[in-house]
């Protein structure tokens, strides 16, 4: 049986984000706030049966949370009557599972990592009640942390602090994270009232309940870390999405990749850049992209779940997302490659060239104006600009088959279901809707007339 558990809270609105969008999936280069605080848990609680010892409290939004994260154990909180509230709503599921205790994190805090947890599991040790606390110079709207002669209190929300009865505010807050042991809160959680200014039940009242009761609690002063901030306004995502973004690009650095204008990249978390590679800014790289040694990356680019491989060169004002360049590629200036284009090794696309569902052949040239889905081009084979596959019937999609050395002339259109043979050569300007065999040329136009001009 599960000793201990993670669990998540992740039902607030977010109300200060001015957004219809659920708070924990609010964006940091590319990535929701709940994917950095699972992928931060996950190997901390992942079981032996494959199994993660993790909840999610969820409910403002919760079909979207849900729909973002498919694999999430999601408790639902229909109404959101404060973090206390959230607990006790997952109360029953951890003690089904058998989990002793349970760390508490909230869903807003995209920073944390796992060797942060870590840590503080390790510092709390064998509390029944413990949380992390930072010193802040302008604490802002986090619960403040009451002391007296060096000893926790109290947690008082902002909103409810008063100096006269409280003590002179020293900056230290409340970062969100708790260790509880799961029996002791279970008694105490009936006792948390909602007379505030919230009418909300906070989890923070455990605190005081707690000492009344002589239970061990114990507050892990974790200094100025900003990694344990929240995130509850546009300005704060901001600012810890830059946080992140300098830490990644450093990192980055260290290891050996070359970055121009560093300032400019954006490098999701997931990301992965080989040393060896260079990236010049502005430039962004998301999801799980992956850059090889030797590759280039030029400006204005935008990768998403792409792949480029080892002295590829994806030129300025190109977009690829589900993609990828093979080794010695050459993509853009201004290509796009959508899902499913694959470029083999030493193939070509050009300005203005888009691929979708699509492959090039080893060789492969597409250097101008020119749409490619659902294609198979074979090696060596030249596309002329301003061509284009007629793939989509208005039902269906159907495949273009180019053979090997194949040659299709200037602003042609193959309406698909159709295959070019290998060697086979496509008249400028023709409109192609029956298989050209390998070694024919194939014109399909008007022939050319001249008439004398009037007046």
């Amino acid at each position: 049986m599960t000793q201990s558990a993670a669990l998540i809270l992740a039902a607030g609105k977010g109300t200060r984000m001015h957004s219809a969008r659920p708070k924990v999936l609010q964006e940091l280069l590319g990535e929701p706030m709940l994917g950095y605080v699972l992928e931060a848990l996950r190997p901390l609680f992942a079981e032996a049966d494959g199994r993660e010892a993790i909840w999610a409290v969820v409910g403002h939004g919760a079909d979207e949370v849900q729909a973002a994260f498919p694999g999430l154990a999601a408790i639902r909180q229909e109404q959101q009557l404060g973090t206390g509230h959230a607990l006790a709503t997952a109360l029953p599921a951890l003690r089904e599972r058998g989990a002793t205790h349970v760390l508490v994190v909230n869903g807003d805090v995209p920073l944390i990592t796992t060797d942060i947890a870590r840590r503080f599991l390790a510092e709390a040790g064998d509390a029944a009640i413990a949380f992390a606390s930072l010193r802040l110079e302008d604490a802002g709207a986090y619960g403040r942390v009451v002391r007296k002669g060096g000893d926790v209190t109290a947690i008082v929300e902002a909103k409810d602090f008063d100096a006269t009865l409280h003590g002179p505010d020293t900056g230290e807050v409340n970062a969100g994270l708790y260790l509880l042991d799961v029996e002791a809160v279970a008694r105490l959680l009936p006792r948390i009232g909602n007379n505030n200014k919230s009418g909300e039940y906070y989890i923070t009242d455990l605190v005081a309940l707690g000492i009344a009761d002589g239970l061990s609690v114990r507050g892990v002063h974790c200094g100025a870390d900003e990694s344990l901030l929240g995130v509850n306004s546009p300005a704060e995502l901001a600012r810890m999405e830059e946080l992140l973004r300098g830490r990644i690009v450093a990192r980055l650095l260290a290891s050996g990749v070359t970055l121009h204008a560093p300032e400019l990249v954006r490098v999701g978390p997931f990301a992965e850049v080989a040393p060896g590679a260079e990236i010049t800014g502005p430039c962004e790289l998301y999801g799980r992209s992956q850059v090889a040694a030797g590759a280039r990356v030029e400006s204005h680019c935008v990768l998403i779940d792409s792949v480029v491989r080892a002295r590829a060169r994806i030129r300025s004002f190109s977009h690829l997302e589900r993609a990828e360049a093979g080794e010695a590629a050459v993509v853009g200036p201004f290509a796009r490659l959508r899902p499913g284009a694959l470029l083999e090794p030493e193939s070509h696309v050009g300005n203005f060239v888009e691929l979708k569902n699509a492959r090039l052949g080893p060789g492969a040239k597409a250097n101008h104006l020119s749409y490619l889905g659902d294609a198979e081009v074979g090696a060596a084979a030249n596309i002329g600009a301003g061509t284009i596959t007629c793939n989509y019937d208005g039902v269906r999609k159907h495949r273009t088959s180019i053979g090997v050395r194949a040659f299709i002339g200037s602003n042609t259109a193959l309406v698909a279901p159709v295959e070019v043979g290998d060697g086979a050569l496509v008249g400028a300007g023709s409109v192609i809707t029956r298989d050209v065999p390998a070694g024919d040329l194939a014109v399909a136009r008007g022939r050319q007339k001249n008439l004398p001009r009037k007046g």
